[in-house]
């Protein structure tokens, strides 16, 4: 299982801008697999804790249900619009992929399930400087960090 913490140590700069970016807003969005294997999307909240990437969820939630029965999933981070007149100042958006694997112990009212994420995938994307292009960082376990530019 990949945890957070290995993202960190492997690449504590990279790591700290996409936590970064998962904190400064309370809602992410959550994308999971429907029972039929169509896409579906939900507001979701996320805790950086004891080195994991922790999901908390309400106990027979559509999305809770979606990862009982397939783990895979996919986070992306809160956005924000580039500045006016600098998009090269955007901070950029965050995504990290992975698998659910559920913790067995639920939150605090004992009623919502918790599951880690081991990590497969996070992807930083921003605008470059000059403003033409993107780029695009990435980590994977076992391949480390990447860096692409499109235009």
């Amino acid at each position: 299982m990949t945890s957070w913490d290995d993202v960190a140590a492997a690449e504590p700069e990279f790591a700290g801008r996409v936590r970064a970016l998962f904190e400064a807003q309370k809602h992410m969005t959550l994308a999971t697999l429907r029972r039929d294997g169509s896409p579906r999307i939900s507001g979701t909240e996320v805790r950086f804790a004891g080195g994991e990437v922790v999901l908390g969820m309400m106990r027979g939630s559509r999305k809770a249900l979606d990862l009982l029965r397939d783990p895979r999933m996919a986070l992306h981070s809160p956005t924000v619009d580039p500045p006016e007149g600098d998009p090269s100042a955007w901070v950029g958006d965050a995504k990290i992929a992975g698998r659910a694997v559920t913790t067995g112990e639920p939150d605090a009212s004992g009623d919502a399930p918790h599951f880690q994420v081991d990590i497969s995938e996070v992807v930083l994307t921003r605008v470059g400087s000059p403003a033409d292009h993107l780029v695009i960082e990435s980590w994977h376990p076992g391949r480390g960090r990447e860096r692409t530019e499109r235009r």
